[in-house]
């Protein structure tokens, strides 16, 4: 099972950090009592994070509508959306496995 987080290519590094950091933190309290969360925490832990443009992360969320997600947002950057944390899962659409990672 994996995480997917994926981070725009547009945002500073320092806010990408942050976004990952915040992003962790809240797929942990919105997923405590599901349990595929509890079984990725609790076996895999694995996140993988992917920057990716604007039109990939339009494209992540249109093709997996039924995934459940949580939309990372920055105040000092007017709301601007920063990252997308997917909730973790065994299988992944095609698109995730070409996204870039984050280096």
């Amino acid at each position: 099972m994996k995480m997917y987080i994926l981070v725009k290519e547009s945002i500073p590094l320092g806010f990408a950090i942050t976004a990952v950091a915040h992003a962790a933190a809240a797929a942990m309290k919105r997923w405590p009592d599901d349990s595929e969360f509890i079984e990725w925490n609790n076996t895999s832990f694995k996140k993988v994070i992917c920057k990716v443009t604007d039109k990939e992360l339009d494209n992540a969320v249109v093709s997996n509508n039924d995934a459940d997600f949580i939309v990372m947002t920055e105040s000092i950057l007017n709301d601007e959306i920063t990252a997308i944390v997917f909730k973790p899962r065994k299988e992944w659409p095609k698109a995730f496995k070409f996204f870039r990672l984050y280096k």
